[in-house]
């Protein structure tokens, strides 16, 4: 997986801030499992969190965009990041 520091950082942050979890945030990393794996991450917060990382990376995420492979794991989410920004 090639993403950058920045990005992944990034997209951590947005998790962390939009999920309520900072107590977690030095355990999320690239494999870090997301959608079905971390109960706060429902399909609600799937929308907040794509807000919120629309905002941060001034990208636009369709609807359509939303499927399970980019809400993976942290880095999944990241390398989508990236290819949107492209």
């Amino acid at each position: 997986m090639n993403v950058s520091t920045t990005t992944l950082d990034g997209v951590v942050a947005a998790i962390v801030e939009t999920l309520g979890i900072e107590e977690r945030a030095h355990t999320l990393d690239a494999s870090t499992p997301l959608f079905g794996s971390m109960p706060e991450l429902d399909s609600l917060a799937v929308l907040s969190l794509a807000g919120a990382i629309e905002e941060r990376f001034d990208i636009e995420i369709d609807d359509a965009d939303f499927t399970g492979e980019v809400f993976e794991t942290v880095g999944t989410l990241a390398q989508f990041v990236e290819s949107r920004r492209a």
